[in-house]
């Protein structure tokens, strides 16, 4: 009986005998295996050129930005700057319109959006997630179908709501209705909080934790990448946003700087030249910030994988 269950040297494959992997087994490619993408320098190349072209209105903004008033009458503009009045970024804080005050309401609006968008989206998101309650995935489907509404079907009933409350000509409709979420935002925390640990809720529940107490300790710490995410959504929207502002808002003094950049276009006499350098420098205030945003948050985006919804543990 020993003998029919071992199998004598001689016996054994060849390749195994000479301590040879499978030719099939072996770094060979099989059905549904992936290549691993590998960069040359046409590749490097390519997106260089790619960069180049896209970065060019930007740099054609800084030059026009950085133009004397008399090449702005004569609208001689070239790509690349020649010349570098560095005083046009003072001299637009001078002029007749609050530019200071038109950056701090832009940061007042954007915050309380961002914060809104945030509390908001962790929490719901959390709740479609984890919550056992009749209907929940039907309402998930309701809630998610409202991305298809076009935003311009709700601009008339929504400005009626707020007129009715006496919101117009004020910030609350800019920013309270961020303080629900959107279906966007709700999507990514759902997804990304279902893919974390179920076994982490049953061991907090064992330990006496309610739902909120779970969110808190447990699930908000893991779900930072994604929240912070949002916020850089919701701040990129919001600091540029010239729409919402054009509708609600009447006073000079309330306005963002989004706005504040079309008044600069305006002029006291008819065929007059806007003054495009003043222009192109209130346009730099608005895309250096959300560059710089970007720029320090890139890493919680990357971090934000929601295919996998890993990134929290990391």
């Amino acid at each position: 009986m020993a003998g029919l269950l071992t199998t004598s040297p001689e016996a054994a494959p060849r390749s195994a005998r000479e301590g040879r992997v499978p030719r099939r087994v072996r770094g060979r490619r099989g059905p549904g295996a992936v290549r691993a993408f590998r960069a040359t320098p046409g590749t490097y190349a390519t997106l260089m050129i790619v960069a180049a072209v896209l970065t060019m209105p930007l740099v054609f903004v800084g030059s026009i930005a950085l133009s004397s008033d008399a090449t702005v009458n004569t609208n001689t503009f070239t790509l690349f700057p020649r010349e570098f009045e560095w005083e046009n970024f003072s001299r637009v804080f001078s002029t007749e319109l609050p530019m200071g005050r038109f950056l701090v309401n832009s940061a007042i609006i954007s915050l309380g959006s961002v914060v809104g968008q945030m509390l908001s989206s962790g929490l719901v998101g959390y709740a479609f997630a984890r919550l056992r309650a009749p209907g929940k995935n039907t309402l998930f489907l309701v809630v998610i179908a409202t991305m298809m509404i076009p935003t311009q079907i709700t601009m008339i009933p929504q400005f009626i709501l707020f007129r009715d409350l006496g919101w117009v000509n004020t910030y609350l409709p800019l920013i309270v209705p961020n303080f629900f979420s959107n279906a966007f935002n709700v999507f990514l925390v759902r997804q990304f909080v279902s893919r974390l640990p179920s076994q982490l809720d049953e061991a907090a529940m064992v330990d006496g934790l309610g739902f909120f107490g779970i969110y808190r300790r447990i699930m908000l710490p893991m779900i930072w990448p994604v929240l912070i995410a949002i916020g850089i959504f919701t701040l990129t929207h919001t600091w540029g946003d010239f729409m919402g502002p054009l509708i609600y808002l009447n006073d000079e003094s309330k306005m963002p700087l989004s706005l504040g950049v079309q008044y600069i276009t305006s002029t006291s006499t008819a065929g007059q030249l806007p003054p495009w350098n003043l222009v192109m420098v209130g346009s730099v205030l608005l895309a250096v910030p959300m560059i710089i945003v970007y720029y320090l948050g890139q890493r919680y985006l990357y971090e934000m994988d929601i295919s996998g919804g890993s990134a929290g543990v990391k």
